[in-house]
């Protein structure tokens, strides 16, 4: 293809207010899904199914059986990402979201109807793996359809606190997932929480999925991918069938930027390894390690999500009007600042009051009224290394790739390192915690490299903001 086709810029299809709108609502309640799933899951790991689908032998062992089952999920996403991100950028982004969010929305409501380790044994942990992997596997392409979907029906000077509506929808997911873990663990005894209680929140999570099928149904194709259709099809290999029957000379694949994928798959490392650590594996270190109840540790993720509903759309605006890589560059800087400070407060912060339950037959004490600064603590932390690094992280992966194959591209690139770090870094951090006999250095260490990869990342890369999505080209 000659560079004269090559900047020729196709003509838009136009697309209302009221389609945008959809479009804003399709990835809103889709990541917001896919991330109550999850969070869902980690708040069970975290709270009770170490108990529940586990042999209670060792406390230890059966904490890290359930953060591993977590990690499981990761495993089957990058699958999902390269087998729905090639359909997406064939067939189409509405379609492949649909397929998507039906995956997820089923086999989470299939997890609050699985039988306990008490009943079937063995059999109950193989049963939520599985539906760990199916939940993964249509996982692996949704935030991404829907980062997708949204950078390319929004206006290039506001792209960025348009996108920022995915990580608003991720943060929704994990404040109402917390939320209703607060509300069980608040009203419910211990003994009814463990039997019927923690099923909920799983079997309640078909009615979001039901809302955001009813909306992607009637959603339309995104303008972009109407405009350059034909020379997405042209990066993958002419059908066997068409090859046979008009006996074609076939192009070679387009290729993705191997400098292009590394930038964003570092981007993502950052930003998924925090999450990981702070939404997922630090909620058990506060619980098991700390004693601090299961109230606090389930109503702290609530309380910070709450907070995120001003520091997303804020640093999606800030990203619009100094540039990604700018933005990048402070977040992650401050990030490596306020880790131990935060990590401080919150191990030095769980005051004197106490309350008793029983666990596994032993009377406990558990703190229920930590310091102000715990609360402080962990907001600033989960605020600055998640939730404003996923702010930006949607629309600029979107933006590093050409129209081509981004959605194959962008699928990857989040989920590879997504695989390694959310999925297996809460699983890693358990392991080195038991090891260094319950220390949080392990956990602070981890974040700090992180953090680190992200800003090495972002002094590097190239400006992305308002690049023209229908580029087939990437941007490095």
């Amino acid at each position: 293809m000659s560079n004269e086709t090559l900047d020729a810029k196709p003509k838009l299809a136009e697309r209302t207010t009221a389609d945008l709108v959809k479009a804003a609502m399709s990835g809103w309640l889709g990541t917001a899904l896919e991330f109550m799933d999850f969070q869902l899951y980690s708040l069970a790991a975290a709270l009770v199914f170490s108990d529940l689908f586990f042999s209670t032998e060792s406390t230890g062992v059966a904490v890290m059986s359930a953060m591993a089952i977590y990690g499981v999920g990761y495993i089957a996403r990058p699958i999902g990402a390269w087998y729905f991100g090639r359909m997406g950028d064939r067939i189409g982004r509405k379609k492949v979201l649909f397929i998507t969010i039906t995956m997820m929305g089923l086999s989470t409501t299939l997890i609050g109807a699985l039988p306990t380790f008490h009943q079937v044994g063995f059999l109950a942990p193989a049963l939520l793996t599985l539906l760990r992997l199916i939940q993964g596997f249509g996982a692996g392409a949704e935030i991404s359809g829907a980062a997708v979907m949204l950078a390319e029906y929004a206006p290039a000077k506001r792209r960025g606190i348009i996108s920022s509506l995915v990580a608003l929808g991720t943060n929704s997911g994990t404040l109402f997932a917390g939320l209703v873990w607060a509300i069980l663990t608040g009203i419910l005894s211990n003994e009814s929480l463990m039997s019927w209680g923690w099923r909920i929140p799983f079997l309640g999570s078909i009615v979001i999925m039901g809302l955001a099928v009813f909306i992607r149904i009637h959603l339309k194709e995104t303008p972009v991918f109407e405009a350059s259709q034909e020379e997405v099809l042209e990066a993958y290999d002419v059908p066997m069938s068409q090859k046979k029957l008009e006996n074609v000379v076939v192009k070679p694949k387009e290729k993705i930027s191997g400098k292009a994928f590394i930038a964003a798959c570092m981007l993502r490392f950052g930003q998924s390894g925090n999450s990981g650590m702070v939404q997922t594996y630090l909620i058990s270190f506060l619980a098991v390690n700390l004693f601090f109840s299961k109230s606090v540790a389930s109503s702290i993720v609530v309380i910070s999500s709450l907070v995120g509903f001003i520091t997303v759309p804020l640093i999606g605006w800030l990203g619009d009007k100094f540039g990604r890589r700018n933005m990048y560059r402070a977040v992650s800087a401050l990030g490596l600042v306020i880790i131990l400070p935060c990590f401080y407060f919150l191990v030095n912060s769980m005051g004197t009051h106490t309350i008793e339950s029983v666990t596994d037959g032993v009377l406990t004490q558990y703190f229920d009224r930590p310091a102000l600064m715990f609360y402080i603590a962990y907001i600033v932390l989960h605020n600055v290394t998640v939730l404003s690094m996923f702010s930006l992280e949607n629309i600029t992966m979107a933006e590093i790739f050409g129209s081509k194959r981004r959605y194959e591209a962008l699928a990857l690139s989040k989920e590879i390192p997504n695989m390694v770090t959310a999925g297996f870094g809460p699983f890693i951090a358990a392991a080195l915690v038991t090891v260094f006999s319950g220390s949080w250095i392990p956990l602070a260490l981890l974040m700090l490299l992180y953090t680190g990869c992200t800003l090495v990342t972002a002094i590097v890369m190239p400006e992305v903001a308002g690049r023209d999505l229908t580029d087939p080209r990437d941007a490095l």
